[in-house]
């Protein structure tokens, strides 16, 4: 079992990806209110190596010498991956290693002011970067930043590092209702991304509960309504999560043992990760598709939030 990699997972964009987890749960930049992953504890802007580099070295050359290759080798996970000031060292080893394998960084984007953090990143292939809100009250209400985080030098940073950086970067855009999804909010995020120039803007929005209780996804209209209101190509739709399970990636024994485990007790995504030895992110796909297929249900407890099977 490794602790720093996970997967692959079935990823709608990346195909068959694996993970890197660069941070301890859950240290990043942001407490985001949708986050799935569960409430920041500890927010925070101080880069280090908080998992050492010979560490995820050890991982990826063990990876590489007994199983296929992944799509995809993406960096994501329990937090902000750009946190880790080695992320620049594992990117560089993994293209002397495995040129072939492209590598994504999926990140909120928040440090793209700092120039250091921009050029760790300068191996990669894809960077995925968030932009929620393009106004300091937005950012403020829905992403909850260290307190020291602005929102013009956060879009700053991401119209830099376009500058500098030759791969594909992909805007991720989460949609909630009440929170981001006015005439004043869109305007703000129009221009934002026109200054950025992105060569893709993926709309997501929320598919299960996040930190807060009041909090409900956009439907398909009303994204294809927002992608309509901005007036631009390059805006794609992503949730979709059902289609998943088409993906060559899916594990039919993986989402078994998730409603096995479920079928028992009711289980947080803590709960289910430590019982079945899977990472997190790893269970949240297969939790995603289950929901949508009506499967399972959700319950806010004194706890957190926690899973079961839905009876019919």
């Amino acid at each position: 079992m490794y602790h720093y990699l996970f997967g692959p997972v079935p990823s709608r964009r990346l195909g068959m990806s694996l993970g890197v987890d660069l941070v301890p749960k859950k240290i990043c930049s942001l407490d985001c209110v949708y986050c799935e992953v569960g409430k920041t504890t500890r927010l925070t802007l101080e880069r280090k190596e908080y998992i050492r580099f010979d560490k995820i070295k050890e991982e990826l050359t063990h990876y590489f010498n007994t199983h296929p290759d992944p799509d995809y080798i993406t960096f994501s996970g329990s937090g902000e991956p750009t946190l880790n000031t080695c992320i620049k060292d594992v990117l560089q080893f993994i293209k002397q290693n495995k040129p072939h394998i492209p590598t994504a960084v999926l990140t909120n984007g928040t440090l793209l002011h700092d120039k250091a953090v921009r050029d760790a990143l300068m191996d990669a292939d894809v960077v995925l970067p968030s932009l929620d809100s393009a106004t300091d009250k937005g950012f403020k209400k829905i992403n909850r930043p260290q307190e020291t985080l602005k929102i013009d030098p956060y879009i700053q940073g991401l119209v830099d590092f376009r500058q500098a950086f030759k791969g594909q970067i992909w805007l991720e855009i989460f949609i909630l209702p009440g929170y981001n999804d006015n005439e004043q909010e869109l305007t703000a995020l129009k221009n934002a991304i026109l200054r950025i120039r992105p060569d893709a803007v993926q709309l997501n929005t929320l598919d299960r509960p996040g930190t807060l209780e009041d909090l409900k996804g956009a439907t398909r209209k009303e994204l294809e309504s927002i992608r309509e209101f901005w007036g631009m190509d390059n805006i794609n739709i992503i949730a979709a999560f059902p289609q998943r399970k088409n993906i060559r990636s899916y594990r039919e024994d993986t989402e078994t043992a998730i409603m096995e485990t479920l079928l028992r007790r009711p289980c947080t995504l803590d709960d289910l990760s430590a019982l079945l030895g899977l990472h997190i992110n790893e269970i949240n796909k297969y939790l995603c598709v289950l929901e949508a297929e009506d499967k399972i249900e959700t319950a806010r407890q004194e706890r957190g939030i926690f899973y079961q099977k839905k009876n019919k």
